[in-house]
């Protein structure tokens, strides 16, 4: 792309931006900033998850090679001035992966990331800028930047190497990283700003850190089962093909250095591949389905935590009959697209629990003197970006010299 393009581009992200920004921005004149950064999160947390469902639309409606070239569109802003190349394109392939239609629904699907990952930027820089008036430390806003980059590269990568399984797949994980770092630092503000009763974590917080481990390795299965096309490969329900143990190619479906619709020879992937793929995924769902369902259970018995636990069974009901629906309506694109969505907010869900509890946990006690303006450390998570020592550092005391 040229420059007058990338700027063209960028002003669109900019403009998307606006409107979420201002609004704001004015709701939240003269607020203090922690309760501005939290609204701030919330926001984006909303925005990243429909930037996520649009990116499901996106794969599902086979729009993902729609403009075939990135950021742009045949190196230009938008689709409107690669007409010719989009016209041509169509006319030689007109079921193919590039149409007018497709076109767009890919570049819509970038506009909105630009202007998601600059309301990333905005909160990284202000919470930089009100670094000592934070509940945490600003590593969390700035670690959000620098994985929104490499998100972005995967989007790039995903179009350049022609829907690759493994990077697609990685681009869906990468999705729910992003969603669950906004998830931490809103509920670190919401914390800060209105401490919720205490909580009962012996009964359910191992439990829960198993039930989103278990629940990151179905959504990789689940995306390695749509970014292979594998939803179809088994027909009927609860059996596979009329049987509970269908015959399988393990090697060659999890194999992943390996084009969409090859083997790693170079030959075409067998269908007891794809049998394969969807066969595990749908195993594990019991798995999961099973430890959440008892998380869920624990969390109801207890009244502090029973909206948790009811939100908790909800999603899992809705995975299970959107599930189901895949199979036996034959992908339809809304419950494949509710199903997804599903899966993110049943990860954001378990993420905000798990950090709401840990933040809580490590907030100093009411009434309890915080000299200096000290921030807590981020050591209360184990996948801190930056130690404590650099982060609970507040203004020197002692004599000063002449």
């Amino acid at each position: 792309m040229n420059v007058d393009a990338l700027i063209r581009l960028a002003l669109v992200g900019g403009l998307l931006a606006a409107v979420p920004l201002t609004w704001w921005l004015l709701s939240q004149r003269g607020q203090p900033p922690a309760r501005r950064l939290a609204a701030l999160t919330a926001l984006t947390l909303f925005l990243t998850l429909d930037l996520l469902a649009f990116g499901v639309f996106t794969r599902l409606s086979d729009s993902g090679l729609g403009c075939p070239d990135w950021p742009g569109c045949y190196g230009l802003a938008s689709p409107v001035g690669a007409q010719a190349h989009i016209a041509q394109a169509e006319a030689a392939q007109p079921d193919g992966p590039v149409t007018w239609a497709k076109a767009w629904i890919e570049m819509v699907h970038r506009y909105l990331a630009m202007a998601v990952g600059l309301l990333i930027l905005i909160g990284a820089v202000a919470a930089w800028r009100h670094r000592r008036a934070l509940p945490h430390s600003p590593g969390w806003a700035a670690l959000t930047l620098v994985w929104v980059v490499v998100q972005g590269l995967f989007g790039k990568y995903t179009v350049t190497l022609k829907l690759y399984p493994a990077i697609v797949t990685l681009h869906l994980l990468g999705a729910l990283v992003l969603l669950g770092l906004l998830a931490l630092q809103h509920m670190s503000y919401r914390q800060a700003l209105a401490p919720p009763p205490a909580m009962h974590p012996q009964t359910w917080r191992r439990l829960a850190g198993v039930g989103l481990g278990l629940l990151t390795v179905q959504v990789a299965l689940g995306g390695w089962v749509s970014t292979n096309y594998a939803v179809l490969a088994c027909q009927g329900f609860p059996a596979c093909n009329g049987s509970f143990w269908p015959s399988m190619a393990w090697s060659q479906g999890f194999s992943p250095l390996r084009p969409l619709g090859h083997a790693q020879d170079g030959g075409l992937l067998a269908f007891e591949a794809l049998v394969a793929i969807h066969w595990t995924h749908r195993l594990f769902a019991m798995l999961v389905l099973g430890c959440l369902g008892v998380l869920a259970w624990r969390l109801w018995r207890q009244p502090v935590e029973r909206r948790w636990g009811q939100a908790l069974a909800g999603l899992l009901a809705l995975q299970l009959v959107t599930g189901v629906s895949n199979v036996v309506l034959s992908w339809p694109l809304a419950a494949a697209l509710v199903h997804s969505v599903g899966a993110a907010l049943l990860f954001t869900l378990l993420v905000a629990l798990l950090a709401g509890e840990a933040w809580a946990r490590h907030a100093p006690a009411p009434g309890a003197p915080q000299p200096g303006g000290r921030r807590r450390s981020m050591a209360v998570m184990s996948s801190s970006p930056m130690r404590a020592s650099a982060l609970t550092a507040g203004p020197r005391s002692g004599p000063r010299k002449a």
